[in-house]
């Protein structure tokens, strides 16, 4: 469905970067500006939708394996790193 706006208010300064972006082609339209610019805080409050997905999966995976301490993941990390350099080696 589309809906057809009959006006939009943009600041004088708005407006002015709207027009010289449809002149220069980087937008076919006044429209396609609009679009645009509600193309990004809809993107952006997906992609915080997902990042809090992923935190609350990664505290209910801990809840459920348990957790490590700083000392349990350097220690973790450090023999990761020895394994690789003892590939490379």
């Amino acid at each position: 469905m589309i809906l057809r706006m009959n006006s939009i208010t943009l600041t004088p300064e708005l407006e002015q970067y709207a027009a010289e972006a449809v002149a220069a082609g980087r937008y076919r339209d006044m429209s396609e500006v609009v679009q645009a610019g509600l193309t990004l805080p809809q993107q952006s409050e997906a992609e915080l939708a997902e990042f809090v997905a992923s935190l609350e999966d990664a505290r209910a995976e801990g809840e459920r394996d348990g957790f490590l301490s700083a000392a349990q993941v350097q220690t973790r990390v450090r023999a990761a790193i020895a394994r690789v350099a003892a590939r490379r080696g």
